[in-house]
């Protein structure tokens, strides 16, 4: 399990490798382009909504020692999320798609 800490809290947020390496991308992206957006943390124990600006100390921490595999599909989705009024949502007990399965686009109602 990865973790990611916020600010001064002493507890991480806990969510695997993947989710939290898709996340990693999508934060320092928003935030090397001084975008500030809310990150809206799903589980079984609730949900949680964090502020994620430049001056907040953010910190990802990774269980493993390789990197992981980033699917852009669903890392397009992410950023895209990010870039919304709703904010980036993500649920720690979802599983990310692995890189090679592409997720078929929505389609609009006609």
């Amino acid at each position: 399990m990865g973790q990611l800490y916020y600010a001064n809290a002493t507890a991480p947020v806990e969510m695997n490798d993947r989710l939290l390496a898709h996340v990693k991308v999508v934060a320092t992206t928003k935030l090397r382009r001084q975008e500030s957006f809310t990150l809206n943390i799903r589980g079984e124990d609730g949900r949680e909504t964090l502020w994620i600006h430049s001056s907040i100390p953010l910190r990802f921490v990774f269980s493993s020692a390789e990197p992981e595999s980033l699917n852009p599909v669903f890392l397009q989705s992410l950023a895209e999320s990010a870039s919304s009024t709703a904010g980036l949502t993500v649920d720690i007990d979802d599983e990310v798609p692995a890189a090679h399965q592409q997720q078929q686009p929505r389609r609009r109602a006609a």
